[in-house]
């Protein structure tokens, strides 16, 4: 009976003890989460009134004097782009989730070359609010800030290229104004100079692609708070790769089976370009050429460059969460998307994706050391390539022979050595100057605001527009950034942490000195290596929270077991 009455009245202690750990809040505690909640529907409440408001004043008389997609265009990013600015981590989040669908979308919606712009709707908005946030809080904006001296020596650089070079040559006259018209000078008559094209707003949409994402590593540090958030990064990712993967193949088979034609029964050169006309289910422009061994595919993005771009950093994102996912389904998760970004590699035809992604995977393997951690690489090498297995096994083993024999003759043809040294003699044989020929102009998707010099490789195309001193800023930079996430990935203990930190450091050196066609260039790499920048450089943070809230808990744990103690004690002595 002794026995009994300290068992209940050891279970009453603890019934209290939780109680009191949670107990209910009390009246003013209730009336401010009240009053918290009603202002929270009025700024929503007041949002969406002003949005639709300022949409109708705005998008109406355009849709009238212009064109009605134009007044519609206009008055769905005006919407968003409050939205943005209002919540900004919600509008952050939507444009993780966007940019791997933007080719998909801007096909759906018409094509507009403006429309590749359109993914900034949520990123630029989002970025000033929290911009203006930091300062509020007194909360630092360059992070980590050792980058901030070698950051702003190549902003500096750019924006005085922009000015001297880009603004001053634009106004130059047009050369269709001076055609046949010529001038004497050194002793010659010479040709008037002249501009082909709008060259300060290639100069802005230049230093966009060259430098507008890097304030994403500002921003994902202020987005990914805690282990949880870093973990839903993860599976978000490995969720939109495995959705993407799965249409880049239902993209194939329609191609296969005939429901969508491809450039089937083109003929001369037209059966080796991608075309619009030949789009299939998803993305842009696609090459699909049966009776050549002619296969180029876009996936869900604008072009089959970007796709295989895409593949790429999916590698980095699968390999990561099946490595250090704290979930086991999440793990299987992540190993079903790296098998379906492996046999997207192999039936995309793109010849970077077939060498790319095993490269990479490769390089993870021995320099993040997860190849020493035998308990788990053997199994998840076992559990891969069980899945390859099954996933190939749908494919005609001819097919994959070919597709390799196609990628090594294609090599043998046109070795990527000489097209390398050719694009750098190019960039070399026409300097500009000492700023360079200016920004934008040889960027791909300035080529809406006129002519563009096409270099093919990203560190040849930033010598073209910057010359060598640019170049020269600028790899200082990337190789201070590469240096600085290695010293953090290095100085991370957390398994997951350090585990996450290696793939995305690997993606990070990979891309900074692969001289290889222009990576930073293209969606999605051009905002995943500023987000993964980002990541990296919070992980310590997050650490430490995890560190204070394991001491925390176990004072806590401490401290209860005291009481229990001294109850327990006390329970004895009165028996």
């Amino acid at each position: 009976m002794t026995g009994l009455s300290i068992d209940r009245k050891k279970k009453k202690h603890k019934q209290g003890e939780t109680k009191a750990d949670s107990r209910p809040p009390n009246i003013k505690e209730k009336l401010a989460l009240k009053k918290e909640e009603r202002q929270k529907k009025q700024k929503l409440t007041g949002l969406i009134i002003f949005a639709i408001c300022a949409a109708i004043l705005i998008g109406l008389p355009l849709s009238l004097l212009f064109d009605p997609k134009i007044g519609a265009a206009v008055s769905l990013a005006l919407i968003l782009g409050v939205f943005s600015f209002s919540y900004p981590r919600a509008a952050l989040w939507a444009f993780i989730i966007y940019v791997p669908f933007t080719g998909t979308i801007i096909y759906w919606l018409g094509g507009s070359q403006i429309l590749q712009l359109s993914k900034d709707i949520f990123y630029l908005p989002a970025l000033i609010a929290l911009v203006l946030e930091c300062r509020k809080k007194r909360l630092p904006i360059i992070v980590p800030k050792q980058l901030g001296t070698t950051l702003l020596l190549i902003f500096v650089f750019c924006m005085v290229c922009l000015l001297a070079v880009n603004l001053q040559r634009q106004f130059l006259p047009t050369c269709d104004s001076v055609a046949g018209m010529t001038m004497f000078r050194d002793g010659r008559l010479r040709g008037v100079p002249c501009r082909t094209s709008e060259t300060f707003l290639q100069g802005l949409l230049g230093f966009k692609v060259l430098l507008g994402y890097v304030p994403l590593i500002f921003c994902t540090y202020y987005l990914i708070k805690d282990k949880p958030t870093l973990l839903f990064f993860g599976r978000l990712l490995v969720t939109l790769v495995i959705i993407c993967c799965v249409l880049g193949l239902m993209q194939y088979w329609m191609l296969k089976t005939g429901r969508c034609v491809g450039t089937r029964g083109y003929v001369a050169d037209a059966l080796f370009k991608a075309t619009l006309e030949a789009r299939c289910l998803v993305g842009g422009g696609l090459v699909y050429s049966p009776e050549v061994n002619m296969i180029r595919l876009p996936g869900t993005f604008v072009s089959p460059w970007h796709w295989a771009w895409f593949l790429v950093s999916s590698a980095v994102i699968c390999y990561a969460s099946a490595f250090s996912e704290i979930s086991q389904k999440w793990r299987i998760a992540a190993l079903v998307g790296l098998t379906l970004v492996f046999i997207n590699a192999v039936v995309s035809g793109q010849r970077l994706a077939f060498f790319a992604v095993p490269m990479i995977i490769g390089l993870m393997t021995i320099l993040t050391g997860q190849i020493a951690n035998l308990k788990r690489f053997l199994p998840i090498i076992f559990a891969t390539t069980l899945l390859l297995a099954i996933g190939f096994s749908f494919l005609n083993p001819d097919f994959v022979q070919q597709r390799y024999d196609s990628a090594i003759s294609r090599w043998q043809q046109a070795p990527p050595t000489a097209f390398l040294q050719e694009q750098l003699d190019f960039a070399i044989r026409n300097q500009g100057g000492i700023l360079g020929r200016g920004l934008g102009v040889a960027t791909s998707s300035a080529r809406i605001f006129g002519d563009i010099s096409f270099v093919e490789t990203y560190h040849s195309k930033v010598l073209f527009e910057l010359g060598y001193i640019g170049f020269t800023l600028y790899m200082i930079f990337m190789t201070h950034l590469v240096y600085l996430a290695f010293r953090t990935y290095r100085s991370l203990k957390d398994p997951t942490l350090r585990g996450f930190a290696g793939s995305y450091w690997v993606l990070l050196l990979f891309v900074a000195y692969l001289p290889y066609w222009y990576a930073l260039d293209t969606d999605p790499l051009g905002v995943y290596y500023w987000i993964f920048a980002g990541l990296i450089f919070k992980l310590p943070v997050i650490e430490k929270q995890e560190k204070e809230a394991k001491i925390l808990a176990g004072e806590t744990a401490t401290i209860s077991s005291k009481k229990g103690l001294k109850f327990k004690r006390k329970g004895v002595s009165l028996a």
